[in-house]
């Protein structure tokens, strides 16, 4: 599906500061399209405060804002078990898989040429992981995974500096409640 000579995808994002730099960046290539599916995030009002603000993002630069499904029983299922493991574990992984999965899956209903998503603009998330776990779920669903590493030229830095020149709600922890809680007993 082309928009103006350029092909659309969908970015899946957890936060608006992290669709900043990753939006401005693909958007010179890409009709970008805002995916927010996010079961991992905790507690409730934590979750719809951050889809607000990207709601609130995308109404002042322009770009639509796709709503998935709240699925945090699903998503608290297919952790079991994982609950303890460190932030970077098997959890994470588990949690990628579901989120990018998710957005392949939307993305292919919806006709996009392609998905990516905002979490390798992330210092504590590995990029080489997240775009393995993309490629694959991309060859599987036949929707071209856009790999990237967000953080790459000073991609975390500027997402901060853009964050404060737009008074995005900036959060201290991934969304997961299991991290949240190590990150509370340091």
């Amino acid at each position: 599906m082309m928009h103006d000579g350029k092909p659309a995808i969908l970015l899946h994002a957890c936060c608006a500061p992290c669709v900043t730099v990753p939006y401005r960046r693909l958007s010179e290539n890409y009709r970008v399209d805002v995916f927010f599916y996010n079961p991992n995030i905790h507690p409730d009002p934590e979750y719809r405060f951050r889809h607000e603000e990207i709601c609130r993002l995308g109404e002042r630069w322009g770009f639509s804002v796709i709503p998935g499904e709240y699925e945090k029983e699903l998503w608290f299922d297919m952790v079991k078990g994982l609950e303890h493991e460190p932030e970077r574990g098997a959890r994470c992984t588990v949690c990628f898989r579901m989120r990018l999965q998710k957005t392949a899956e939307t993305a292919k209903e919806r006709q996009y040429d392609g998905f990516t998503t905002t979490l390798t603009l992330s210092p504590l998330k590995n990029a080489g992981l997240i775009n393995s776990i993309g490629r694959e779920i991309g060859t599987q669903t036949g929707i071209p995974f856009i790999a990237g590493d967000f953080k790459k030229k000073d991609g975390f830095k500027q997402s901060m500096d853009i964050s404060c020149s737009e008074d995005l709600y900036r959060q201290n922890y991934c969304g997961c409640i299991f991290s949240r809680k190590d990150d509370e007993s340091s």
